[in-house]
């Protein structure tokens, strides 16, 4: 009686040891968020370089797990059911980072945040208070426009500009402050700065006698900036001299936290 090899079925072993089905289905959510819309299975099969038939096993899986759903154009989406996962990878994201965000107040003794970009808003997943008397507090789960805040101008700057034109068409721009940028070319220009100078200052512009200084999570699994607030009159330009090569090590450290899955020995 003829077997089928493990190495053409879906469940076969991956090189790396693992279920292949498992990350082949994966790759396709993450393709499918790549996207950021609707996708059509040819358009999966193209950038996977899976077979069609594959490719609809697995959706079909994943639409019966409600991970996907077929629009009635039939093409796919992302599924409701993997918004209660990503919740719970956020708070967790927060949790695995506070450790990071307690040096960075050890080292710089000012308040350390850590931000995600979720959608067109910024929302606070982590923080870790300065020990100051006269200190900055930002509630976790805080959600606010990026284009305002130093988290922010860190994480937009990783995106092309006519996608950040495009979120702050659709956000607007509203001032918090005087000291707000409010026009779509005053906030790319800003950008550009962001990517020479490798971090992104909030000068007055969330909260006047605030400054906040922000850099980005390299290689994150989702879009990350942890930052340091405080008064101005402490954060001034000689401090930031001081606190931004410790914010850029300390991001290296948490990107390669967060990148280290192997479990412990």
């Amino acid at each position: 009686m003829p077997t089928s090899s493990a190495s053409t079925t879906d469940s076969a072993r991956s090189a790396g040891g693992g279920v292949q089905s498992l990350e082949r289905a994966f790759d396709l959510l993450e393709r499918m968020a790549d996207a950021g819309g609707e996708v059509g299975l040819s358009e999966l099969s193209v950038s996977s370089g899976l077979p069609l038939p594959t490719i609809h096993r697995l959706m079909r899986t994943l639409v019966a797990c409600g991970y996907v759903r077929q629009q009635p154009n039939r093409r796919y989406a992302l599924g409701p059911r993997l918004i209660r996962l990503g919740e719970s990878a956020s708070r967790l994201l927060g949790t695995w980072a506070r450790p990071y965000l307690a040096r960075l107040v050890e080292e710089t003794g000012e308040t350390a945040n850590m931000a995600l970009l979720d959608g067109d808003e910024i929302v606070y997943v982590a923080q870790v208070p300065s020990k100051h008397s006269m200190r900055m507090f930002t509630e976790v789960g805080r959600r606010v426009l990026p284009h305002s805040t130093g988290v922010g101008k860190a994480l937009l700057a990783g995106f092309p500009d006519a996608e950040v034109r495009a979120l702050l068409g659709r956000t607007g721009m509203p001032a918090a402050t005087e000291k707000t940028i409010t026009t779509p070319d005053g906030f790319l220009a800003a950008l550009q700065d962001v990517r020479r100078l490798g971090y992104a200052v909030d000068d007055n512009e969330q909260e006047i006698g605030v400054r906040c200084l922000a850099v980005s999570v390299p290689d994150s699994p989702t879009a990350a900036a942890i930052s340091i607030s405080g008064p101005a009159g402490r954060v001034t330009d000689t401090a930031t001299d001081r606190i931004v090569p410790v914010l850029q090590q300390v991001a290296v450290e948490l990107s390669d936290a967060l990148a280290n899955t192997a479990p412990p020995a």
